[in-house]
């Protein structure tokens, strides 16, 4: 199934027609926001099956992962909204100092605009709909523009959208990196993008001929370290699971694992136990293992088994996409497979000496967009402050995205901004500082000639 290009007179349509809108007022009501969160939260349940199925035929993503990944999440991040819009929308009192008194300060949150949100592939819909979610709550207009890589889950997507959303409020596009040209090329109140740091960046470079704000939610390499006095059969269960969810295409997944030496043979037995609990002996026949998006995807991952030592897996099939989970050894750090996101179920272990060996390894690459530490809880605070990274679990991995309570956001390469819960509904706001004088009580202070300035010296 191929999708269409939205025609460019079509888009520009659809842009003008949302400036239009939002100049009307009509989205800045709660009741209005509220109205929309639900018809969204509505949309989910009725949807659910459809998406589900979109899903597994662009995916093979099992109706359980694709709710507990997808659905279940933007469902969560809906009613998380409705739950505080109101406190999040009231003015915000700040302290005024001595030299303003009797003024009072204030900080209203309003919304930015219109709002350009691009999804990419391995998550369709949440990575769609989540962001959305802070766009409607805090009063924007959006255009949104799923991945052509997706297309059951775009169609279905779009069609959703249409039953519930006039199009001059919400409404999606379809297209190829042409129709993204166009839309970063245009003006927008904010740019909203998920995908790879290569393409982040090229959107930070055509926001900045309009001096539009972004978010970039991008990737990168992100370091799984065990060391002593972890639980290994725990961590291993964990970290298979973190691996091979949605296949590895998972921008927090673990990327490369660091390991103490002397865990090593422990944790490949641990390792292959896990896997087979997961997914039993042959996962290829799991009902709930993904498969690799397209033949591309398929075959820059495939390349990375021939850099290392494997110790599990291997097998492949390229007619089903299919790229058994892997564990590497003995991979060259300057090699690909340990210098690009891997985005697939391929797991290089490097063995490590001491913590400041694996925080130093860390902190010689661009920081990540999560880092997962197996270990004592002491030691894997030392870790947190000695590397960076957007986000973070000890003795965990993958969960903290699970938190709408935390902010979700990458650093440096790994991406700018950050969304989920309250962190939504600012990301897609502006948060203007109001100071609200007396109209008629004036101090003469502020005035030339500058009366008992010597005072005023004294309260600046």
């Amino acid at each position: 199934m191929s999708l269409e290009n939205t025609p460019a007179a079509r888009i520009s349509a659809l842009a003008a027609a949302q400036k239009a809108y939002f100049r009307s007022g009509a989205t800045l009501p709660e009741a209005f926001r509220r109205t929309m969160l639900r018809r969204l939260e509505a949309a989910l349940v009725n949807w659910e099956k459809r998406l589900c199925d979109a899903l597994w035929a662009d995916l093979r993503k099992s109706p359980e992962e694709a709710f507990l990944t997808e659905i279940s999440i933007v469902r969560g991040e809906v009613r998380n909204h409705l739950r505080h819009l109101g406190k999040w929308m009231r003015p915000e009192r700040r302290p005024s100092p001595l030299k303003l008194l009797p003024s009072k300060s204030r900080i209203l949150s309003q919304p930015l605009g219109q709002a350009l949100i691009v999804a990419p592939w391995n998550y369709p819909v949440q990575l769609l709909l989540n962001p959305l979610v802070g766009a409607v709550s805090s009063g924007c207009t959006a255009l949104l523009k799923p991945s052509p890589y997706t297309p059951h889950v775009a169609e279905t997507l779009e069609r959703m959208i249409a039953e519930i959303y006039d199009e001059e409020y919400v409404a999606v596009v379809q297209g190829d990196r042409e129709v993204n040209a166009q839309l970063f090329d245009m003006r927008w109140d904010l740019i909203f993008f998920t995908g790879s740091p290569a393409l982040g960046r090229t959107v930070m470079a055509a926001a900045a001929k309009n001096v539009t704000p972004v978010i970039l939610e991008l990737g990168g390499k992100s370091p799984c370290i065990v060391n002593r006095g972890a639980d290994i059969a725990v961590a291993a269960r964990r970290i298979a699971w973190g691996k091979t969810l949605n296949a590895g295409q998972t921008c927090v997944a673990p990327d490369y694992l660091l390991i103490h030496r002397s865990l090593q043979e422990s944790f490949v037995e641990k390792f292959r136990d896990a896997l087979r609990e997961l997914h039993g002996d042959d996962a290829q026949k799991s009902p709930c293992y993904v498969r690799l998006v397209n033949d591309r995807a398929f075959e820059r991952v495939a390349g990375y088994l021939t850099q290392g030592k494997i110790l599990i897996g291997g097998r492949t099939d390229p007619a089903d996409r299919y790229i058994e989970p892997t564990l590497l050894a003995d991979a060259d750090p300057a090699s690909p497979v340990m210098q690009e996101e891997i985005f697939g179920p391929v797991l290089p272990m490097l063995p490590f000496d001491t913590a400041e060996e694996a925080a130093a390894f860390v902190n010689d690459r661009e920081k990540p967009l999560a880092l997962y530490y197996f270990g004592p809880e002491k030691t894997g605070y030392d870790i947190l402050r000695r590397t960076s990274s957007g986000g973070a679990c000890l003795n965990d991995v993958v969960m903290h995205i699970a938190n709408d309570n935390l902010p979700f956001g990458g650093v440096g390469n790994s991406g700018l901004g950050r969304y989920h819960g309250r962190d939504s509904f600012d990301a897609f706001s502006h948060r203007r500082g109001v100071v609200v004088a007396p109209g008629r009580f004036d101090l003469p202070l502020r005035y030339p000639p500058y009366k008992g300035f010597r005072w005023v010296k004294k309260i600046l």
